[in-house]
C-alpha cells in the first residue's frame, strides 16, 4: 500500500536560528527517527542545508517563485498537489489552494499585544491568521496557553486545535569547562537571549542589572539578533551579537543566571535550553512561560527593575538555592523532545487522513 506524502514548508530550516528555525528543524529531525512510514516532501526555495538529513522518506524539493507571498499561496500548494501530497503542513498563513492543510499557529501575540508589532506586520498577521485558521484542517500550537488565547481571537472548535510541545534547539548541549575567551567574555555574568523586539522586553533586564550593588561583578550578557526597537546599554552590559548554537551552549553552561524578561512568549525555547545547560532561570509571568518552567525557574511576576534587581541579587547570593534551581531544571527539560514533538504531530497527520 502507498504510503500517504505529506508536504512541509521548509524554508525557515537553515536560516540563522529563531524560535520558527528551531521549531522546523527539530520537528524535522524527530520525523527521522520516527518509526511511522510517512513519505515526507520538504519544499524550500533554497537548497537543501548539508546539515539536514536526507532519506528515501524524507526529499528536498526546490522550489522557486516570484515573490514569497507567491510562493506561500500560489507555488507551493499547487507544487504539492502535482507531486501527490495527502497533506500539506506550513505556519501562520495557508493559502486557500491547500487541500487537507495543516497550519502552525506559535502564538497570536499580534493581538495579545498589537504594539509589539510593526503597524504593516501586525497587519498582515491579524488579517491572515484567523482565516488561514477557519480554512485549515487543523491547527497546531505550542502550548495551552497559545492554545487558550487562539481561541480567544479566533472562533474555531476547541477539537481542531492540537498541541506539540517544543524542545532546546539541536546543539544546545552542557559544556563541562566552557571557553568564551574567543567571544571575549569574562565570568561572572548573567545572560539573557532573544531577538530585540518589544515583546522580549530586553529593558527590563538591562535596567535591572544597573541597579546591581557594586558588590556584584557580573555583567549582563545580551546575545541574539538586533531585531528592532531602542535600548539603552548601562556600564553592566555587552551586546555580543548572534551566535551559533554551539557558541551559545557555552554562554549558558557558564552564565551564573539566565533572565527571561518578555512581555509573552507562546512557548520559550531558551529557559529550556538554559535548564539543559545547567544555568538557573529567573523568569517573567509573559504567556507560557509559567507552563513551559514549571517549578524549575523562579518567576517574578512584576515589570519593576527594582523587583528584578532584587531577586537577581538575592538568587546570586543563595549557593544552594542556584544548585537546587539547577538539579530542577535538569529534570524539567528530561520531559521535552523533538520525538516526542514529530510523534504528536503525526498522530495529528494520521486524524486529517481518517
Amino acid at each position: 500500500m502507498k504510503q500517504p506524502i505529506i508536504a512541509l514548508d521548509a524554508r525557515c530550516i537553515g536560516n540563522r536560528n529563531t524560535g520558527d528555525t528551531t521549531y522546523w528543524t527539530g520537528l524535522l529531525h524527530g520525523l527521522f527517527n520516527s518509526k511511522n512510514k510517512f513519505q515526507y516532501l520538504l519544499f524550500s526555495n533554497a537548497p537543501r542545508p548539508p546539515e539536514i538529513p536526507e532519506s528515501e522518506r524524507l526529499r528536498w524539493v526546490e522550489l522557486k517563485a516570484s515573490s514569497s507571498r507567491w510562493w506561500s499561496l500560489v507555488a507551493f500548494p499547487l507544487a504539492a498537489r502535482k507531486a501527490g501530497a495527502s497533506i500539506l503542513h506550513t505556519q501562520y498563513t495557508l493559502s486557500p489552494l491547500a487541500v487537507n492543510g495543516i497550519t502552525t499557529i506559535h502564538d497570536v501575540s499580534f493581538f495579545v499585544g498589537p504594539n509589539w508589532f510593526k503597524p504593516k506586520d501586525r497587519f498582515l498577521l491579524q488579517k491572515s491568521v484567523p482565516p488561514s485558521a477557519r480554512r485549515a484542517s487543523r491547527v497546531i500550537t505550542v502550548s495551552e496557553t497559545s492554545k487558550r488565547d487562539i481561541l480567544k481571537y479566533i472562533p474555531i472548535p476547541e477539537n481542531k486545535v492540537a498541541v506539540t510541545h517544543l524542545a532546546p534547539a539541536l546543539g544546545i548541549r552542557h559544556v563541562q569547562n566552557p571557553d568564551l575567551s574567543k567571544l571575549g567574555i569574562e565570568k561572572p555574568f548573567i545572560l539573557t537571549v532573544g531577538t530585540r523586539w518589544p515583546r522580549k522586553n530586553m529593558q527590563l533586564a538591562l535596567d535591572a542589572v544597573e541597579l546591581l550593588p557594586d558588590s556584584l561583578l557580573h555583567k549582563l550578557i545580551v546575545t541574539g539578533q538586533p531585531g528592532w526597537g531602542e535600548e539603552t546599554y548601562g556600564k553592566r552590559a555587552k551586546a555580543s551579537g548572534w551566535v551559533t548554537n554551539e557558541e551559545l551552549s557555552h554562554f549558558y553552561s557558564a552564565a551564573d543566571l539566565y533572565l527571561v524578561p518578555s512581555r509573552y512568549e507562546g512557548f520559550g525555547l531558551t529557559p529550556l535550553e538554559a535548564f539543559e545547560c545547567g544555568c538557573p532561570v529567573l523568569s517573567s509571568a509573559g504567556g507560557s512561560l509559567p507552563e513551559v518552567c514549571g517549578d524549575a525557574a523562579e518567576i517574578e511576576e512584576s515589570w519593576d527593575a527594582h523587583k528584578w534587581a532584587s531577586r537577581i541579587e538575592s538568587l546570586l547570593a543563595d549557593s544552594s538555592k542556584l544548585s537546587e534551581m539547577r538539579e530542577k531544571g535538569l529534570k524539567r527539560v528530561e520531559t521535552y523532545s523533538w520525538d516526542l514533538t514529530a510523534e504528536l504531530t503525526e498522530e495529528v497527520y494520521k486524524e486529517v487522513l481518517r
